[in-house]
């Protein structure tokens, strides 16, 4: 190495690795935080979704007077638009816990 040049890279021993390990129980600690976690979403008032932070559902309600009705074709649309704004919910969620961690990285 020339005179006067230092070498700035990091060694490949204990600094590297106790960062590293501490990111991975930031990360574990973050996820298991998100599992007791949980977001809601509803459509049409009358269908309600309780999604967990690590996207798991955790219930589904239906409003009663939706039923009366009997109209399938909505119903399954209503469930459907509650299901995927649950996940979408869920996904953000995770991304603001787990984002500052991961430098990013999709989840």
């Amino acid at each position: 190495m020339a005179k006067g040049f230092k070498n700035n890279r990091p060694s490949a021993g204990g600094g590297m690795m106790q960062q590293l390990q501490k990111l991975q129980e930031q990360l574990k600690t973050a996820q298991e935080q998100l599992s007791s976690e949980s977001v809601i979403a509803t459509a049409g008032g009358a269908v309600k979704i309780t999604m967990s932070g690590d996207q798991h559902c955790l219930a589904v309600e239906l409003d009663p007077e939706l039923l009366k009705d009997a109209d399938v074709d909505m119903l399954q649309d209503m469930l459907l638009t509650a299901i995927n704004s649950a996940l979408d919910k869920s996904r953000e969620l995770a991304s603001q816990r787990l984002g500052p961690l991961a430098g990013g990285l999709p989840f």
